[in-house]
């Protein structure tokens, strides 16, 4: 009897200790969320989709799509946060993302967030042009070689 109350209050220490661990590290990752900009972009990739919806059911009131986007929005981010909460875990530590965080709410940390779709973009361009130059020296290189016809 003894043994089995023991492990019943082991259980429930360990289950509220993990509990309160894992609502402490979701509040950190939904932080890291803010401050890096990323639910700005989340909220972005969100409207857009509407949008494209909006357009290919143009049939569909307006009333419909203004509803359904403040719907949507209003509790989205906790939705992604719940769905990556166990990636981030695997990867990183509470304290990982608490430095992360310290470092978005520096002035060099604030310019990145702000800075970061942009230099994505960019990147995505430059990461193209690069695609296709690598694609035509792979032509080249066949053409060279003989295993592509002109």
């Amino acid at each position: 009897m003894k043994i089995s109350i023991l492990t019943l209050l082991l259980t429930f220490v360990t289950t509220f200790s993990f509990s309160q661990e894992n609502n402490s590290y979701k509040s950190s990752l939904t932080k890291l969320i803010q401050v890096s900009g990323s639910e700005a972009a989340y909220k972005g990739i969100l409207d857009q989709m509407v949008f494209m919806f909006k357009q290919q059911q143009s049939n569909v009131p307006k009333e419909f799509w203004d509803e359904f986007t403040i719907e949507v929005n209003k509790n989205a981010i906790d939705q992604l946060v719940n769905l990556v909460l166990p990636i981030y875990q695997k990867h990183l530590t509470e304290a990982d993302l608490l430095g992360v965080i310290a470092f978005y709410e520096t002035p060099a940390g604030k310019k990145f967030a702000e800075k970061t779709p942009l230099i994505t973009q960019e990147s995505m361009l430059a990461g193209q042009e690069w695609g296709k130059q690598v694609g035509q020296k792979v032509v080249d290189r066949l053409k060279e070689k003989g295993y592509l016809k002109e």
